[in-house]
């Protein structure tokens, strides 16, 4: 057996990287554009197909009313709601108290190591 060393040059490597990735990303991004452009419009079409319906406007929608609904009925609904959310707001007082905490020595924050070299 014969073994053969392959030597690769690691920028070259880079750029194939590089490149690879270059071309993942921007293929992505003309397939979505595509699918956005071609692919939705003839999926709501379809849709619309399926449901037989055409799209109804606020104004044609009919509202239907029930006569045992009285206006004693949405004032106790509506103080309820008002009740369930003046309990959620808690009502502290604006005091606010800031201790100095003493920290503990750590040579990662000593300015004595500094990164100067001074000759």
């Amino acid at each position: 057996m014969t073994n053969i060393l392959l030597s690769t040059n690691p920028i070259s490597e880079g750029y194939v990287i590089l490149f690879t990735g270059l071309f993942i990303v921007f293929s992505s991004l003309v397939a979505l554009a595509l699918i956005f452009n071609y692919a939705l419009p003839v999926m709501l079409y379809v849709y619309k197909i399926i449901t037989k319906g055409k799209d109804k406007k606020i104004s044609e929608i009919k509202v239907k009313g029930d006569s045992n609904f009285t206006g004693e009925i949405s004032a106790v609904i509506g103080a309820a709601i008002h009740m369930y959310k003046n309990e959620q707001h808690d009502h502290e007082s604006a005091i606010l108290t800031i201790k100095q905490v003493k920290k503990t020595y750590s040579p990662w924050s000593s300015k004595i190591y500094g990164i100067q070299n001074r000759l």
